[in-house]
């Protein structure tokens, strides 16, 4: 008896076709999570009062599964908790119970509505003194790690919510609030963080709840392999006042919160112009958002003109060279903020920046040039200058530029896909070995039938 071509692969590959689907099923599933999420203790904070239906409910625990989908769940990654809600708590999830997304969204589809009143500012109160506390596996306060709530509501509280979210803001914990259908907005607003655009999401129905799966997906993304500095050059001149000032600070701070700011990741440095260029502090002396941002908050109004040119030469010249921080081979950022014309030439000076590979950034409020912005910006330059006419209005420009600030290439997605490439590699090279020894079994089996 001879083994024919198909006769031999058909018997090698039945004698092997378990184990190979199985290391290829390993292989595909490292490409279902793109994207790795910064280290976070996470809990959603759910109204089941009354007014949620139970075929909403339903669809709000379809919302909390996908945004699990698209984290980074583990141990030393994020944890999730689901605290449920009415006229009373419960405690669904814990921080420390599920350590896989299977776990985590099997427990989410067995959690059932409570179906009494709407007490919001018990269930925050409780998050803060318990969901996230050491017992329920919520971690130390660290700068590397984030305590995020997210609350789904529909209704008006029965209780008093405002003073027990300033609390656990100022306990560290980030709050997203999303309202649903007759929500009354106003509570919305008393309980998330600043800046409330950022905080604050409207859906008309539980039907369309779905489509705040990607923000939030999104939002918890870290551009984990991305190794950036960025310098923000900030217009200090008179004609920006004291108290917009103090809105510029907070909007490099909206920014420093969504980079990964740390030793091997985003490096950040800081220049004010006016009519001389003053270095706040230059790039990887604060490589943790908290210092960061505290060397924000203390920067001192310089007033007097607006040398923009000038400004613009000190960072091709200086904030960008190794001596003062600036790691080799690093991509750069620079980040141009105005309220007004420049009073000297910047043509020269913004085409060195571009030239000499620096991504740029133009930013401007008021009295700023469009053209001035647009000869500063990198191409695509809709995609790089910005303006508004009110400075209030900033908090929509650091969101969009946060999103642009990560590589072109989605890194997070970059690196997923290296592994699953090596994983394939990897369970392909070990079916080639059993293959051949598959063969060589054959071999000898054909011989004592021959």
């Amino acid at each position: 008896m001879t083994l024919t071509p198909p006769l031999l692969l058909a018997l090698m590959l039945g004698l092997m076709g378990a184990q190979a689907t199985v290391d290829l099923r390993t292989a595909a599933a490292m490409a279902a999570g793109l994207c790795k999420t910064r280290p976070t203790d996470l809990v959603f904070i759910v109204d089941s009062s009354r007014s949620v239906r139970p075929s909403e409910f339903e669809q709000v625990k379809v919302f909390l599964a996908k945004v699990i989908e698209g984290l980074d769940v583990g141990p030393n990654a994020t944890r999730v908790g689901v605290v449920n809600y009415a006229s009373r708590v419960k405690n669904e999830v814990s921080l420390k119970t599920h350590r896989t997304k299977a776990g985590l969204v099997k427990a989410v589809t067995k959690v059932d509505p409570l179906s009494t009143g709407t007490m919001t500012g018990l269930a925050i109160q409780f998050a803060l003194n318990v969901a996230f506390s050491e017992n329920e596996g919520g971690r130390v306060k660290s700068p590397d790690i984030s305590k995020v709530a997210i609350i789904v509501t529909d209704g008006r509280p029965q209780d008093n919510v405002k003073d027990v979210a300033q609390r656990a803001r100022d306990a560290g914990i980030e709050i997203f609030a999303i309202g649903v259908g007759r929500v009354d907005m106003s509570t919305l607003k008393q309980m998330a963080s600043e800046p409330l655009d950022d905080h604050v999401d409207y859906v008309e129905s539980y039907s369309v709840i779905e489509k705040l799966t990607k923000k939030f997906q999104e939002a918890f993304c870290a551009c984990s392999n991305s190794a950036t500095d960025v310098v923000f050059l900030i217009d200090g001149s008179k004609s920006v006042r004291p108290e917009n000032f103090e809105l510029v600070k907070k909007w490099i701070n909206q920014i420093v919160d969504k980079l990964d700011v740390s030793d091997s990741k985003a490096h950040v440095g800081l220049v004010q112009y006016s009519s001389l260029v003053r270095q706040e502090f230059p790039l990887g002396r604060h490589n943790n958002k908290k210092d960061l941002k505290e060397a924000v908050k203390k920067m001192a109004y310089m007033e007097r003109g607006t040398m923009t040119g000038q400004a613009l030469r000190y960072l091709t010249d200086k904030s960008f060279s190794v001596g003062h921080g600036a790691r080799p081979g690093v991509s750069k950022v620079g980040i141009v903020f105005t309220d007004g014309r420049s009073q000297d030439y910047i043509g020269d000076a913004a085409k060195k920046a571009k030239e000499m590979g620096f991504k740029m950034y133009a930013v401007g409020v008021g009295n700023a040039v469009e053209d001035e912005l647009k000869e500063i910006a990198s191409q695509p330059t809709g995609e790089h200058y910005f303006y508004t006419a009110d400075f209030k209005a900033m908090t929509q420009i650091a969101k969009k530029l946060q999103i642009n600030i990560c590589q072109e290439e989605d890194p997070c997605e970059c690196d997923s896909l290296v592994k699953f490439q090596k994983k394939v590699e990897e369970a392909l090279q070990a079916l080639t070995k059993k293959i051949e020894n598959m063969s060589k079994r054959i071999a000898l089996l054909e011989n004592k039938i021959v």
